[in-house]
């Protein structure tokens, strides 16, 4: 396993830096206004139950990509790492959850920016309910935080990263024996301080995580994704960036052409691009070097549950003896571990054949497949490079 800490990476490139920084505050996310004091609603706002809430929002997001937020992946590489600050109103005292407001609407303010990850938006919201809580005891503080944490998790239960961000949040935020010896007030502080962090990291990830998979992307490759992956886009925009040459074929990705849409970022960076049906898959492997796969989740045995047709392809990759990696950030790190395709929560999708099909007919509506860790060769995480046997330690760690 060969690791490096995040902070190395990014202290290393900022050293190495021999040019000015780019500017790229025009494009940082903006929250939603700062408020006073937070209520939390136990129902589920979910409009459309049937069909995965998480999916609905990859779908309304992916409508609207614009390669506006990948300048992430450049501030990584070109110019250091900017953090939100208080000016561009991500960070200090202010925000908080509207007056009539639950945390759900919070949550549901943060994700409607597409360059923010629906985790990393629920961390944000849970953040907000600890500055405009009006607890006055840290028991009353710590019932509160986990009613909020758990309205979000119910809000769409079949969103992997979602609750693992919300369970990873509780852990973060709350593991500090000093807080036993504080007054409250102060507690408090260190609360909201530690929250912030946290949501700071997150929001780094995908960053840290391009910088770290360069070593892995070389001159003449040929790269397979599958699927809209924002962290594998910006780990091959970071690639061009620095001025790698590799091609990159696309599958389809069928039924909500993710992969189309894919090959057309891949286009606006001139890198060259070829679109697969998903069927070709195995017909094209001898042309790839590598696949590289994003994750809507990364469990326990250090398998990832992904976009339908991801297990399919690690199978076929496998057989021929090419290495298939992972880029998912740590807050996607589950404590689930599925035994078999059928067992984690279905996650469902409207599918259109553009043809009526008879009553009679069965149709598969499940979004995402199990892909078992002896299929994968490594995971790029913002915790480091590992290999799925290493997951399980790492989860460890992390909720301990």
């Amino acid at each position: 396993m060969w690791r490096r800490s995040p902070s190395f990476i990014l202290d290393k490139q900022q050293s190495n830096l021999q040019q000015p920084p780019h500017q790229y505050d025009d494009v940082l996310y903006h929250p939603p206004p700062p408020s006073s004091m937070t209520q939390v609603s136990p129902q589920n706002p979910n409009p459309n139950s049937a069909i995965s809430a998480y999916y609905q929002t990859r779908s309304a997001h992916h409508a609207v990509v614009t390669t506006d937020w990948l300048s992430q992946a450049q501030a990584a590489v070109g110019g250091g790492v900017s953090t939100p600050s208080s000016e561009d109103g991500g960070g200090g005292d202010g925000g908080g959850v509207k007056e009539g407001e639950s945390v759900v609407d919070e949550f549901n303010n943060w994700r409607k920016q597409p360059d923010l990850a629906e985790a990393v938006a629920a961390i944000r919201a849970l953040a907000s309910v600890i500055k405009s809580s009006m607890a006055t005891t840290m028991m009353e503080l710590e019932i509160e935080l986990k009613k909020a944490a758990d309205s979000l998790k119910s809000w769409d239960a079949t969103s992997i990263s979602l609750t693992a961000a919300c369970d990873l949040f509780m852990r973060y935020v709350t593991r500090t024996s000093a807080l036993e010896y504080e007054d409250f007030n102060s507690a408090r502080s260190r609360l909201i301080e530690r929250a912030e962090k946290f949501g700071e990291i997150s929001y780094k990830a995908r960053r840290i995580i391009a910088v770290l998979s360069q070593d892995f992307i070389f001159d003449g490759c040929t790269i397979l994704v599958h699927g809209f992956s924002r962290v594998v886009l910006e780990v091959l925009k970071t690639a061009a960036q620095n001025k790698k040459l590799f091609r990159v074929l696309c599958t389809e990705g069928r039924p909500d052409r993710t992969g189309l849409r894919f090959s057309n970022e891949m286009a606006k960076l001139n890198v060259p691009v070829k679109l697969l049906i998903d069927s070709a898959v195995a017909y094209s492997m001898d042309e790839v070097d590598m696949v590289l796969v994003g994750a809507d989740g990364v469990v326990e045995s250090g398998g990832i549950i992904n976009m339908m047709g991801t297990y399919q392809i690690a199978l076929v990759a496998h057989s021929m003896n090419k290495p298939v990696y992972v880029a998912a950030e740590s807050y996607k790190f589950a404590r689930l571990y599925p035994l078999d395709q059928k067992d984690m929560a279905p996650a469902l999708r409207p599918i259109d054949f553009g043809v009526p099909v008879p009553s009679k007919v069965e149709i598969e509506k499940s979004a995402r497949d199990y892909t078992p860790p002896q299929y994968l060769t490594l995971l790029f995480t913002d915790l480091g490079v590992l290999t799925p046997s290493v997951v399980s330690d790492e989860l460890i760690q992390l909720y301990l």
